[in-house]
């Protein structure tokens, strides 16, 4: 894409920066897939592999292999829009450009439900799992600390979190690699618990292979997906140009789709019980995935895991809470929100960053108090990303076909895939719970008030 016409899609934008509202340019394609693999965490099927197995009757690498198909669509369009307007803020800026002002406050708020809240959901998760292994300090505490620890590094600056972020991404790697010797030594010696293709085509406990049951879980494990879109949040501080996010954008889902097939996959293989004993004892699904490595590995690779996840989760937070920061940050420099989060300090927007920390740790240790803290904060989020994919989808449509069809249209790039992936985003939230539904909705309407009241006062 040239210079000429991601200047012009700035522009559109409304969201070519002023000099003193820069952000510093630091980051390499490896930063961006650091971010991207963070925030979705290479072993996020652990705590829904076993909700996943009952669900599809057993075919769960084949759920994450569709799941990857249809999430890349989504990728697709991210890659198509940051091209043309490379600024943070992501689909917040994609809409402003594709559909109008409008449209953009509309895609940046729906998106700042969930990343200002799965950040939340991923600190209480830490603590959580560190309360597992030091029960003696509470769960908000730990919670709240991995908050702190998290912001001071994003504070200090993205090419600094970064690279710590890399040190922990690495960590996780290697135990998932741990893992997979693991798993392959177990089957070598001892042999599977189920068929070599039943992860491929279902275990057969639940009857003949079922396709509806695959897609109705797909709605579900698209969900682990969700955050490496954060990518395309530091386009401004890049540096090489923004086809380098749109690679890392793609690289990064394709990265994670391998990840999430060959680790469920090995699992299946392993897990005692059928998916038809799973689907019968839902108490059993949410710790399936630990108890086949128990009784195949031990509980050395339990803990292992364990403790590669509670770390994972508070640096899975720390890319959200850095995405989430960005998005406040252009919003307010689209005057959309407070001028205040506009600032930026040595190149890094410290009061957007602190504003969406003090928000995250609200929710996080509200929710770490409660025993139903954490039902509560997942019935929530995902809702905001899926409209914001949607409004994504039809950005792509509005720019390259009703706007500037002139300038490099093809047919199947900027209109076939953004209308498949704008199915799949709607199928995904048909499917969602229905209290999920009901919060979007309320989010929705909220955000409809605010730009009702915004163009009132002739707000830009």
């Amino acid at each position: 894409m040239s210079g000429e016409t991601a200047s012009e899609g700035a522009r559109a934008a409304g969201v070519e920066p002023p000099e003193d509202t820069r952000l510093r340019r630091s980051l390499g394609f490896r930063d961006l897939v650091v971010y991207g693999l963070l925030f979705i965490a290479p072993m996020a099927p652990v705590g829904v592999f076993g909700t996943l197995d009952a669900k599809a009757h057993g075919a769960v690498a084949l759920v994450y292999l569709i799941a990857t198909v249809a999430m890349a669509f989504t990728a697709f369009s991210y890659a198509q829009m940051v091209r043309v307007v490379p600024q943070a803020g992501s689909v917040f800026a994609y809409a402003r450009a594709g559909l109008g002002k409008g449209f953009g406050f509309i895609a940046g708020w729906m998106a700042m439900l969930d990343y200002l809240l799965i950040p939340a959901v991923a600190y209480l998760f830490s603590g959580i799992a560190m309360n597992s292994l030091v029960p003696s300090v509470s769960r908000w505490v730990w919670t709240a600390l991995a908050v702190l620890i998290t912001t001071l590094l994003n504070l200090w600056g993205v090419r600094t979190a970064a690279r710590a972020g890399f040190a922990v991404l690495a960590m996780e790697v290697v135990v998932l690699l741990v893992f997979v010797v693991a798993a392959v030594a177990v089957i070598a010696r001892d042999g599977t618990q189920r068929d070599w293709l039943s992860p491929l085509t279902g275990d057969g406990s639940q009857g003949a292979f079922a396709l509806s049951a695959v897609v109705g879980a797909v709605s579900i494990a698209v969900l682990s997906y969700l955050g490496f879109d954060a990518i395309a949040s530091f386009a401004e501080e890049v540096t090489g140009g923004s086809a380098k996010v749109a690679r890392a954008v793609l690289f990064c889902l394709a990265l994670a789709g391998v990840l999430f097939v060959v680790q469920t996959y090995l699992v299946a293989l392993l897990e005692p019980l059928s998916s038809a004993e799973l689907a019968a004892e839902p108490v059993k699904q949410g710790t399936a995935f630990y108890d086949a490595v128990d009784s195949a590995a031990g509980s050395w690779l339990h803990d292992l895991v364990a403790v590669s996840k509670a770390i994972g989760a508070a640096f899975a937070a720390l890319a959200g809470q850095a995405a989430a920061g960005r998005l406040l940050f252009a919003m307010a420099r689209g005057r959309r929100l407070p001028k205040a989060l506009a600032r930026t300090d040595s190149g890094t927007p410290r009061v957007a960053l602190l504003c969406a920390a003090v928000v995250t740790m609200v929710a996080a240790v509200w929710a770490a108090r409660r025993d139903d803290g954490m039902d509560h904060l997942v019935s929530v989020v995902d809702i905001g990303a899926l409209t914001a994919f949607l409004l994504l989808h039809a950005s792509v449509v509005g720019w390259f076909v009703f706007r500037h069809r002139a300038a490099g249209f093809s047919w199947w790039r900027h209109l076939l895939v953004p209308l498949l992936g704008a199915a799949i985003t709607v199928a995904v939230i048909w499917e969602a719970a229905g209290s999920a539904q009901a919060v979007g909705a309320v989010w929705l309407a909220v955000g409809l008030a605010v730009l009702l009241v915004q163009r009132a006062r002739r707000v830009d």
